[in-house]
């Protein structure tokens, strides 16, 4: 059949079946972006074009036994990736690989902010040190799996508690995923930047450093001076009133939500 024989339902179904595809195989790099996973999916392509060229080259063994690696791994890739399978499948069960409620999204940010805010504020007035990263789009898993893993609800009293001096998960940052505190204890890259100032310390250096690999929100309380900053995308601000901190967490989080959040949210504030 000819593409001027297909009707407007025919065109219809077809784009709607690619864009379907697309969204389910978009959702499940979602899922596996900053885990292993990337790494070994990246090691699957590279054996895929090794097979082309080895055909092309005419080298048969190398291309024989490629081919028979491609047929069999599969079984290979259920096998490995089967972490990530199943966290796909729980969260389809949930319904929350699918975009949620705009209700819901703004519930769940505004219990965040408060959470974290109320926390920094607290250990800001008694100058107890903190780290706190917050995963956005990059996934954080390889230095999740660095620290204890809690995945619990996230509340600013359990967040002050982790960070009370001489406790055991104080020393390490928490990350967080979404209402979740996922792991405490867990070791950031250093940023090697000769623009840090040398007066900051191992706290702020370790911010600036997943900032650079991650677009994560990462928050430092100095226990120094009580002084809060906040890193992204490879900058420091220091220093933050809470008043811009308070405003700069919800913009920063806001933008994981959905633009009919966004006008929602204009909406109220131009009221």
């Amino acid at each position: 059949m000819s593409f001027a024989d297909l009707s407007i339902m025919d065109y219809l179904s077809r784009i709607v079946d690619i864009f379907l595809v697309w969204y389910v195989i978009y959702k499940l790099l979602m899922i596996i972006r900053g885990t292993k996973a990337v790494q070994l999916l990246k090691g699957i392509f590279v054996i895929i074009i090794a097979r082309f060229v080895s055909e092309y080259l005419n080298l048969h063994t190398l291309s024989w036994i490629l081919e028979n690696a491609i047929t069999w791994g599969f079984l290979g890739i259920i096998i490995i990736f089967q972490p990530e399978l199943r966290r796909a499948l729980e969260q389809l069960g949930r319904g929350s690989i699918f975009t949620r409620g705009g209700i819901q999204e703004e519930e769940e940010l505004h219990q965040r902010v408060t959470a974290i805010t109320e926390a920094i504020s607290y250990m800001a007035k008694r100058r107890i040190g903190a780290l706190i990263s917050i995963e956005r789009e990059t996934g954080m898993g390889d230095y999740i799996e660095t620290g204890i893993p809690l995945h619990s609800k996230l509340t600013s009293q359990l967040l002050i508690n982790i960070f009370i001096p001489n406790t055991p998960l104080h020393d390490g940052a928490v990350i967080i995923q979404r209402d979740q505190i996922a792991a405490a204890a867990c070791y950031l890259p250093l940023s090697e930047s000769p623009f840090i100032s040398k007066e900051l310390g191992t706290r702020h250096r370790a911010a600036v450093g997943i900032s650079e690999v991650t677009d994560a929100l990462t928050i430092v309380v100095s226990e120094e001076t009580g002084h809060v900053s906040v890193t992204q995308h490879g900058e420091l601000y220091r220093d933050l009133s809470s008043e811009e901190f308070q405003e700069l967490l919800e913009k920063e989080l806001a933008k994981q939500t959905s633009s009919t959040l966004w006008k929602r949210k204009g909406k109220k504030q131009n009221g």
